[in-house]
């Protein structure tokens, strides 16, 4: 791995600095537009009669969608560019937002499920590797994780205004949604549906990549390299031990965090009371996107303790995670529950950008979107198989029972990691 240097953002090149804004206001509209309906999809999809098994199994298709899609698209992204491909995932969840408001269908439903997760594929190692590219170009050899930590930090603030948002909107102008026959929630979708117009505005404005051919013959050759580019990023990844044990590591991650995420809403709901209950859940959806937003920003900090050794830092992350995720399981009352996890979720904003930092340490820019979807693809297989375990272990036993058995995922997280450092340590001798 190339050796970087830390920096100071006043000592940055202007225009390193203004890429660096320019790209935080980007997955600032871009999170807001997710933010808006995050806090009240759980509740929306119960609204329309949903069980939390059918819940669990529509977030299954989200997750193997995105799966099934992630290489090809991480791979096309590659060789036509990033911005194109970035302006059909907006398109993509458009779609998804369109369908997901005209219908209480589970089938339909699962289509708009599916439609997120294209989108998805087709965000996954777009302009996070532009960033990168245009970062390093403008600020040669600089450590890129403080300026991965300030991009991650707008996108939880996007995360988390807009939770509190689309919180409030159901409690504000539920009752004119409902007398036009429509759900409480759909309020929130509709406001997320037009600002992600704003972000197909913004992006088709704003971003600058140097053009590459989008001509019949420049696509057809995109996709006809897909698989090329692919088996070299597979290649890379299996001969390369640092990547192989943090994807590995990454996988195990989402089996035990994604569960907490998706499920907590309809576990927290019943501690509140039904006449403010959506609000509470939108503020504390948003104090879950700040607490991200604060561990980003204190990632780049704590990882000056360990000396900028990020996978030490990591795994520290991770076995805090462990026990925290224990101890919100344990959680009966809403207060109890809201400290625990606003520490759950500092601590999750802290491990975001070490590993990204490891990882764009291993790879070229030639194979970076291509990798970037090889670890969503691999994270979201975690996820899937840790939602479903977990929603079949909240039918049986308990929401909480579940988070704790996922917990044990996290502990496999730590070891692997920190097999991890080792290396890493080692190479560095």
């Amino acid at each position: 791995m190339a050796t970087e240097l830390d920096f100071s953002f006043a000592a940055l090149t202007v225009p390193a600095r203004r890429h660096i804004r320019v790209f935080q206001i980007h997955q600032f509209l871009d999170r807001f537009a997710m933010g808006l309906t995050v806090a009240v999809v759980a509740l929306a999809l119960t609204d329309r009669g949903m069980d939390l098994f059918q819940i669990s199994l529509l977030f299954g298709v989200y997750s193997l969608t995105t799966m099934a899609m992630e290489l090809p698209f991480g791979g096309l992204a590659d060789t036509i560019g990033r911005k194109p491909v970035f302006l059909a995932a907006v398109i993509a969840s458009l779609v998804s937002l369109a369908l997901f408001l005209s219908t209480s269908d589970f089938h339909v439903l699962a289509l708009s499920f599916a439609f997120i997760g294209f989108g998805r594929a087709l965000r996954s190692g777009t302009l996070d590797a532009w960033f990168v590219e245009t970062f390093r170009a403008a600020a040669p050899n600089a450590d890129v994780q403080p300026a991965l930590a300030k991009a991650q930090w707008a996108n939880a603030m996007g995360l988390a205004l807009g939770a509190v948002v689309g919180g409030l909107l159901p409690d504000f102008f539920g009752s004119v949604a409902q007398k036009s026959g429509f759900s409480v929630y759909d309020v929130s979708y509709a406001a997320s549906l037009a600002v992600m117009l704003g972000v197909f505005v913004y992006t088709l404005l704003v971003i600058v990549e140097k053009p590459r051919p989008l001509n019949p013959q420049a696509l057809k050759h995109g996709f006809t390299t897909v698989p090329l580019v692919i088996k070299d990023a597979g290649l890379l990844a299996l001969r390369h031990p640092t990547l192989s044990v943090l994807l590995a590591a990454l996988a195990f991650f989402l089996m035990a965090t994604n569960p907490v995420e998706v499920i907590w809403p309809t576990h927290a709901k019943p501690m509140l009371e039904e006449g403010y209950a959506n609000t509470v859940i939108g503020v504390l959806t948003a104090a879950y996107f700040f607490s991200i937003a604060f561990g980003a920003w204190l990632s780049p900090r704590i990882s000056r303790i360990f000396r900028r050794r990020h996978a030490v830092t990591l795994a520290v992350a991770f076995a805090c995670m462990a026990g925290v995720q224990i101890a919100l399981a344990l959680q009966g009352g809403i207060v109890g529950f809201l400290l625990v996890f606003i520490v759950y979720s500092v601590v999750l904003g802290v491990s975001e950008t070490p590993a990204s930092s490891i990882l764009h340490g291993c790879v070229e820019d030639r194979q970076r979107s291509t990798m970037l979807s090889l670890r969503s693809l691999i994270q979201q297989l975690g996820a899937a198989l840790g939602l479903i375990l977990a929603g079949a272990i909240a039918d049986v036993y308990s929401t909480p029972t579940a988070w704790i058995v996922g917990a044990a995922f996290l502990v496999i997280a730590v070891i692997l990691i920190g097999i991890l450092a080792k290396r890493l340590a080692a190479e560095r001798g």
